[in-house]
């Protein structure tokens, strides 16, 4: 990445944000079609506390799906209607990103452009770092958002996945599988162990 840092362009944009709230399709005009990865280090980065807000994992995950999609495929960024124009209120976004920089900024000053060039090259690479990117998204949108750290996980590959991207730091994009990875066996072990949990309740229910 080049020029001004990714917190840095990220603090202006919180800075700017509308007295009442914004829309995605306000925040996609703010950074344009070239600063799509920007756009999905900023909508992770409100699952990194442990504060939220309702509803949200679903709206910015699916706006991230959409980014995962136009990259892999080469199109321009679409949004539906429904998505782009549901208002977040800048009162409750604003504190949870200002509180969130921090991290992105220490994950910043770790991170180097050039490293493991082959995992950002383009062609093959390329394509499996936007399939993930999408994997990712799909794992911020399940529905487990009341469990602690099942938005954090997901929300950590997805910002490895841009800093590394912005960066073309192939550290970062590889710890971004490793977090996609993390994410799954803890939904697997979330999955499996609710399982067993209503396995017993209705054993003592029938006994």
């Amino acid at each position: 990445m080049q020029g001004e840092l990714l917190s840095g362009r990220i603090r202006s944009l919180i800075r700017s944000l509308p007295r009442t709230g914004i829309t995605l399709s306000e925040l996609v005009h703010r950074v344009g079609n070239d600063g799509l990865l920007i756009l999905t280090a900023l909508l992770t980065l409100v699952f990194l506390i442990p504060i939220s807000i309702p509803g949200v994992s679903t709206v910015f995950g699916a706006a991230i799906l959409l980014i995962g999609m136009a990259r892999l495929f080469g199109r321009e960024l679409w949004i539906p209607h429904r998505i782009a124009h549901r208002t977040i209120a800048t009162r409750k976004l604003r504190p949870l990103l200002r509180k969130a920089l921090p991290l992105l900024h220490r994950l910043e000053r770790v991170s180097r452009p050039n490293r493991i060039e082959w995992l950002v090259a383009n062609g093959p690479a390329e394509r499996m770092n936007n399939a993930s990117l999408i994997l990712g998204a799909v794992l911020l949108m399940m529905p487990f958002g009341l469990i602690p750290f099942s938005n954090t996980f997901p929300a950590v590959a997805l910002l490895f996945f841009a800093i590394g991207l912005l960066q073309r730091d192939g550290v970062c994009v590889l710890l971004g599988y490793l977090s996609n990875a993390a994410t799954i066996v803890y939904f697997a072990v979330l999955i499996g162990g609710g399982g067993l949990a209503a396995r017993e309740m209705f054993g003592r229910l029938t006994a």
